[in-house]
């Protein structure tokens, strides 16, 4: 690894990559607090991790609960250009045959071809959590390892708190590396699990773990200390050839290793071929939040809104004659851009950008380009995010190109919510009204649901199927809800996000309001005319 410094218009980057990268997002990230994704959050979320060029996906934990093993089964039916998916689970338990071990079954009934198993390093974990002796412990290692290696699996060693151990006893430390390695584990991976280690430390227990038997070894580092890439970065310089961490740092406790701070950093400054979609960076970071729904952080190293914001007068009339006076990259490379507080341009790029992968002719500084500019700052403005909500940015710039004919006009509509107060009543009644006119004709519909939103849908569908009969094959999938300013109570702006399939392909729509009925409606009538507009384009 050599320290590319300052990187202007990319590094020169060798011709095959010496280190790869796994993701553990959808795994180790979910256990941060208020990180949730469901079983097609997660399916989204891997799919643009394969795009980018990850290439090692870790989709869960088949032993741990029935979301992961639906997971598996379902990622088992896609095709994966680049990424493999990796199953998560732990050593066989003490005492236990392992082909009796329940856990480790479900881990090869996860059908991917490779799988990472944990297993304890510390002598304090395994005498005083899992309470056995340290040559079981060995043993439980072995018998893991070789048992999934003779069933044909590419098997990655997690050794937890390696480094809280190496600190206390090196000589058992080494002994579990031992024993994964002469079992046949393909890569060792030392895992700073309390993240309480310093980049100096990690550096040569490192070099001590890959030296002296010429060990294949990764790092999985947490942020506890602030230090999470900082150590990645650390073991890569001492021999690692393997980096793990999360997307937008996600993960027990504060975090673990940054991968949108840590994969720019090696592939730009240290010149590792990591990924291949580096461009994409800023865009996936974006989209990965919003799928999580949780808002994002501007400060964000590379991929943050205002990475590359320049406010000061100094640092602005100086960055517009020489850009690199103020950044240490162009932003164009990793997806982000350069953000003049006072410039009315900033922007235009990344709407450039997205109009033409949905097939939109748009040239830079054309009174189009402007037009839609103009039109993503003002909901922007509001509240609204497309980074998940293609279909939404896809309709929002035919509307204001005025190449899009709406599927009805409004007259009225209404939800009615009727509970019993009897404390013995066990029944609610939610029912919604539509009245709209399609090509001229008055339309007036009915629905219920299990609440307003539903019963929306409901009506919403009755009124328009008999004119558009694919909207009856469309299936929501998703519903997420978000507080924009809280500040503001129980009157605070709200974004709604919905997530619709055909059963062939997803598509994410968007509404912002005051009234949640409302912000959910704007998503809804979004979802059910991008249904329309892609049916058109297939006949």
């Amino acid at each position: 690894m050599r320290d590319g410094g300052s990187t202007r218009s990319g590094a020169r980057l060798k011709t095959s990559p010496t280190v790869t990268v796994y993701d553990t997002t959808l795994r180790d990230g979910t256990q941060g607090t208020g990180i949730s994704f469901s079983v097609q959050d997660k399916l989204r979320v891997a799919e643009r991790l394969d795009e980018f060029g990850v290439d090692y996906i870790e989709g869960g934990w088949p032993g741990s609960n029935p979301k992961d093993v639906e997971f598996f089964a379902e990622a088992a039916k896609r095709s994966w250009k680049h990424a493999k998916i990796t199953a998560f689970g732990m050593t066989r338990r003490g005492g236990v045959k392992v082909e009796d071990d329940a856990q480790v079954r479900q881990l090869l009934e996860a059908g991917t071809r490779v799988i990472t198993v944990v297993g304890k390093t510390w002598p304090l974990h395994v005498t005083e959590v899992f309470g056995v002796t340290l040559e079981e412990n060995l043993a439980m290692i072995r018998d893991t390892v070789a048992y999934l290696k003779l069933e044909g699996r590419e098997v990655f060693y997690d050794a937890e708190h390696f480094f809280d151990s190496y600190r206390e006893d090196p000589e058992y430390s080494l002994a579990t590396l031992k024993a994964a390695a002469e079992a046949g584990a393909d890569l060792l991976v030392l895992c700073d699990t309390n993240g309480g280690s310093l980049p100096a430390f990690v550096a040569e227990a490192t070099k001590a773990a890959s030296a002296g038997a010429g060990w294949r070894v990764g790092t999985h580092t947490h942020n506890d200390c602030g230090l999470g890439v900082a150590n990645a970065l650390a073991a890569v310089g001492a021999g690692a050839i393997q980096v793990q961490g999360t997307m937008n740092g996600y993960g027990e406790r504060v975090g673990n290793c940054n991968l949108t701070t840590l994969i720019p950093l090696l592939q730009l400054k240290c010149e590792e071929p990591l990924v291949r979609g580096l461009e994409r960076l800023t865009e996936l970071s974006r989209f990965i939040d919003e799928v999580a729904n949780v808002p994002h952080d501007i400060r964000a190293p590379f991929v943050g809104a205002a990475a590359f914001t320049h406010k000061g007068g100094l640092h602005v009339h100086a960055v517009q004659k020489l850009a690199r006076s103020y950044e240490h990259i162009d932003p164009a490379l990793v997806g982000n851009e350069r953000v003049v507080s006072i410039s009315d341009l900033s922007g235009q790029t990344n709407v450039l950008v997205k109009a033409e992968s949905m097939g939109f002719k748009l040239a830079k500084g054309s009174p189009e380009v402007a037009k839609v500019l103009q039109e993503v700052k003002r909901l922007e403005h509001e509240g609204f995010e497309f980074e998940a909500a293609e279909a939404s940015f896809e309709l929002l710039i035919r509307r204001t190109l005025g190449q899009h004919r709406p599927l009805f006009e409004l007259d009225e509509y209404k939800c009615d919510f009727l509970r019993s107060g009897n404390p013995s009543g066990d029944w609610n009644k939610c029912t919604a009204m539509v009245q709209i006119r399609v090509d001229g004709e008055e339309v007036h519909k009915q629905g219920q649901g299990d609440g307003p939103v539903n019963a929306l849908d409901a009506a919403l569908r009755l009124a328009l199927v008999p004119f558009h009969p694919v909207i009856g094959g469309v299936r929501l999938d998703d519903y997420k809800v978000r507080i924009i300013n809280g500040r503001r109570g129980t009157a605070a702006r709200t974004r709604v996000f919905i997530l619709s399939t055909d059963g062939k392909a997803e598509w994410g729509t968007v509404g912002v309001s005051d009234n949640i009925i409302e912000a959910s409606w704007q998503a809804l009538v979004d979802s059910f005319d991008y249904a329309v507009l892609r049916a058109g384009r297939a006949a």
